[in-house]
């Protein structure tokens, strides 16, 4: 490939047409090829932005067969890609069936150079300037919460009020199930923060026997107990001017939660041992799956200690609640995975994608990721399949009566699992449903989706 030229694939079978292609478009790295095997190979070599397709290939030169066989292939291999179709077979119909298809253009033979030189243009203009809104996007998504793959509207609404509340200097609790990623949240709570040059400390409360977990938490001074050689700093004391994490709060002992709640009232705290307040200025979030109403209820956890940690709360829907989210996370981890395990498993099969999007996941984006990373190492083809997955997709079922919610969920549901099957890409995620583009439009605008 040129450094200075982008490239432009001509898949056209006529020799003279070749010729004059090649004199037409000396401004582009041009890479010209007469039939379907050929031009697949070249777009996973090449990857070219813009591609003008002819429908009238080999075998099939005098019909449009074998064009079109040729379109989904590139689209299923690079669904971002500015095709270009050209036939003078069919015109109308050909036309409106290749845009359905996710053609971005169409013109019809005998070629003007002139005419298909500025479709190509634009059609490179376009493809530049959506690979840049999507390198701004991802990267202003990543360096605010770095890791967090969505597009849902749910968690888009999470990371609208992470950012409203990370500036305030409040105690924060994420409530969710295990596997939605409440450090990931907690760690862009402090990264959005002015402690964000500071340090961030986490600590889980249930994993630490209890008679550790108070030494882990305020440290201990010389002498203390058997063993304690040395004045040791604890975890709070360590996040002196940046953010404490508290996972699993809601399996702290009875007798700590005393502790934990005095030093978020003074601000002090003292060691093991020690007679000496030390004052210390640290924001907390706190993360737990537990209910902890229904523990204060029950007496195990203290309500004054609740009400100090949920200054502000965060619900963190389930994976099966974000819509689609499941379909982008299996593509970002099995490239993770592709990478780590040195594999080219080239993406999932369409029974996959419908088993992943079908699935529960009560295990969430860590059962997610755990999954992918298995079936890249077991499987033995160029696809992921719903076996190599290891799915079992049978639910159960919730019923609901008012048939125009169970619609207009359906509705959503679809859109959103299309839009991640396609990439984003509008065209072909309306194939998907089996709807023209106006229509699927319209029932984004509908639903306020967000896209």
């Amino acid at each position: 490939m040129t450094e200075d030229k982008r490239n432009l694939l001509i898949i056209e079978d006529d020799p003279g047409l070749q010729r004059q292609y090649k004199w037409n478009f000396e401004e582009y790295n041009t890479i010209i090829v007469g039939e379907r095997e050929a031009a697949l190979q070249a777009v996973e070599a090449e990857k070219p932005a813009v591609v003008t397709l002819d429908l009238g290939l080999p075998p099939d030169p005098d019909g449009i067969s074998e064009g079109f066989a040729t379109l989904e292939e590139i689209l299923g291999l690079a669904p971002h890609t500015k095709i270009i179709v050209a036939s003078g077979h069919g015109t109308h119909e050909s036309a409106l069936k290749a845009i359905a298809m996710g053609a971005y253009d169409f013109y019809q033979k005998p070629v003007d150079p002139d005419q298909l030189g500025l479709i190509v243009e634009r059609a490179f203009k376009l493809y530049d300037l959506e690979v840049e809104n999507q390198r701004l996007s991802e990267t202003n998504l990543s360096s605010r919460f770095q890791g967090l793959i969505t597009g849902s509207p749910d968690m888009y609404k999470v990371c609208d009020m992470v950012e409203r509340v990370a500036p305030a200097n409040v105690s924060v609790l994420l409530l969710g199930a295990s596997g939605t990623g409440k450090e990931l949240l907690a760690r862009a709570v402090h990264n959005l923060s002015d402690r964000r040059d500071g340090v961030f400390i986490a600590i889980n409360c249930a994993a630490i026997p209890e008679n550790l977990l108070e030494s882990e938490l305020f440290g201990y001074e010389k002498g203390s107990f058997t063993g304690a050689a040395k004045q040791t700093k604890g975890k709070i004391e360590l996040a002196e001017g940046g953010t404490l994490f508290l996972d699993e709060i809601g399996d702290l002992q009875f007798s700590l939660q005393v502790k934990i709640l005095r030093f978020l009232q003074e601000r002090v705290i003292e060691r093991i041992g020690g007679r000496k307040e030390i004052p210390v200025d640290v924001r907390v979030v706190c993360a737990t799956h537990q209910d902890l109403e229904k523990d204060i209820t029950e007496g195990t956890f203290r309500e004054d200690l609740y009400y100090r940690l949920s200054e502000i709360t965060i619900n963190i829907p389930t994976l099966a609640e974000r819509e689609g989210d499941s379909i982008l996370l299996a593509k970002a981890f099995l490239a993770k995975f592709n990478v780590e395990l040195k594999k080219q498993i080239k993406g999932f099969t369409q029974d996959a994608l419908t088993a992943i999007a079908s699935y529960g996941w009560p295990g969430n984006v860590r059962e997610l990721e755990n999954r992918v990373k298995r079936s890249v190492i077991m499987c033995d083809g160029k696809k992921v399949s719903s076996e190599d997955m290891e799915l079992n997709i049978e639910e159960d079922e919730v019923e609901i009566l008012n048939l125009k919610v169970v619609r207009e969920n359906a509705d959503i549901r679809a859109i959103n699992n299309a839009m991640a099957q396609s990439n984003g890409n509008v065209s072909r995620a309306a194939k998907l449903l089996g709807i023209s583009r106006p229509t699927f439009y319209g029932l984004i605008k509908q639903y306020d989706i967000i896209i």
